[in-house]
């Protein structure tokens, strides 16, 4: 059973989720607004969060960039209408840890909801490194030859995976899996996208690349020169 707060203005949609979800012994406290829902994220503590993108008050967007830069790390699913690639990058790079589009099925919705739950409950060791990058998975806080790098919630995730598995090439799908944690093809080229995003911070201003192409296979984080 997990304590879900779900944050939606539409009255019809809300009440189908809740009942979905209290069928299968979750608890569920629901918020109409975005205010109220940002406010009972901060008083109560919860195991996921489905976030809306259109509300009243403060929209979505607005709530889950407020929410993590208050250090709050609870698994946010965010539901919307707008599903273009760069809505679903957008909701991600605020923090979001995963975006489902409207409309969708109560099954898809639920096995979403048990990735993230597995996520929250997964404990690894804090320190992982790769030539002179560092990164600490406890504080997060990623440095390079000594130098702070600042990722999104979704770039460190990202960055996570692939320094866990250095030396392995890992394929879109395995990263769509571990770092968005859905076993299916999101139809984006989201990976893609955050890919680039990290090569920018983490190794175009340095000489050594860490992240690598494997054509037609996927990428692989490795010093250069390694088998």
């Amino acid at each position: 059973m997990s304590r879900i707060l779900l944050i939606e203005d539409e009255v019809n949609v809300s009440a189908f989720i809740k009942r979905g979800l209290e069928e299968q012994s979750h608890q569920v406290d629901v918020a109409y607004d975005g205010v109220t829902g940002k406010s009972l994220a901060l008083q109560k503590e919860y195991d996921v969060i489905i976030l809306d993108v259109i509300l009243p008050n403060a929209n979505g967007w607005e709530v889950c960039k407020s929410i993590r830069s208050l250090k709050i790390n609870t698994p946010i699913l965010m539901l919307s209408a707008l599903g273009t690639t760069e809505d679903t990058v957008k909701g991600l790079d605020l923090g979001a840890d995963d975006y489902l589009t409207k409309p969708f099925k109560f099954n898809e919705l639920t096995a979403r909801i048990r990735a993230l739950d597995r996520r929250r409950h997964t404990t690894q060791e804090p320190a992982l490194a790769l030539a002179d990058l560092r990164v600490d998975t406890a504080a997060k806080k990623v440095t390079r030859a000594g130098r702070d790098i600042t990722l999104t919630w979704r770039e460190f995730k990202l960055l996570e995976y692939l320094i866990r598995n250095k030396g392995r090439v890992l394929s879109r799908i395995q990263l769509m899996e571990n770092v968005w944690e859905v076993d299916f093809d999101l139809g984006t080229n989201v990976v893609e996208v955050y890919v680039n995003y990290l090569r920018n911070k983490i190794d175009k201003p340095f000489p050594t690349k860490l992240i690598h192409t494997v054509i037609g296979m996927g990428y692989v984080m490795k010093e250069p020169g390694e088998a």
